[in-house]
């Protein structure tokens, strides 16, 4: 059986389980407190985090990005990519911008702060951090407003990586219930059709032990 360690609303290891879901591939989910920082772990993935997939034949993958290409190229049912260049090259940029851009601009600052410190134990949440979160939200969900007005998808008419990266770290943000999606009713609309898909159905089922969901987290906005 395939298997994936991964952890409670990280958005790489959630882009990895909506990607398996998309080529139809069955698989085993682990929770890997990486925090614990076990040595069994660490032989899977000296750099220590998640997610790690494990293919049946005993491949070991790591890096969300990385395990996505992979699957992408290696299970060829439908690609998360696109049929050119300029279409792959499209869904690169985006998928970088939301691993990247918006990753450090606001699911650190959010989840990061909120959630992750506390397993950490890395103290109390800095507000800075949590307001620069808050306000730069705004301007993502803008620009996804503003790609899904000119295109079916975020990358272009099809259902892509660049889809799921994106979708991936607003859940895990929806999850605590800081997505002003009042705010941005085109980003909502787009969400909503991400959600409706039958891959990304399992991630509305998580219950973080401790954590409750937020009102917005399962239903449509």
């Amino acid at each position: 059986m395939r298997t994936l360690y991964h952890l409670w609303l990280h958005p790489g290891s959630r882009k990895v389980r909506v990607a398996l879901a998309e080529k139809g591939l069955d698989f085993e989910l682990k929770i890997e407190k990486i925090w614990e920082r076990r040595t069994e772990f660490l032989s899977l993935n000296p750099a220590g985090d998640v997610p790690v997939l494990i293919e049946p034949e005993g491949t070991v993958l790591t890096d969300s990005s990385v395990i996505c290409e992979y699957l992408d190229e290696v299970y060829d049912s439908s690609s998360l990519l696109g049929k050119d260049p300029l279409q792959r090259a499209e869904t690169r940029r985006l998928v970088s911008w939301f691993e990247q851009k918006f990753n450090a601009e606001v699911t650190e600052n959010l989840v990061g702060e909120k959630m992750m410190k506390r397993f950490y134990r890395q103290g109390e949440p800095h507000g800075p951090s949590i307001r620069a979160g808050h306000a730069n939200i705004h301007y993502h969900l803008d620009y996804i407003e503003f790609l899904t007005e000119r295109r079916r998808w975020v990358a272009g008419e099809f259902f892509s990586l660049a889809d799921i990266t994106a979708a991936a770290h607003l859940s895990a943000i929806d999850y605590i219930g800081d997505v002003p999606w009042k705010d941005h009713k085109g980003a909502a609309a787009w969400y909503n059709r991400v959600k409706a898909r039958k891959s990304f159905q399992p991630l509305l089922n998580d219950v973080i032990p401790g954590f409750t969901p937020s009102e917005t987290y399962a239903v449509s906005q």
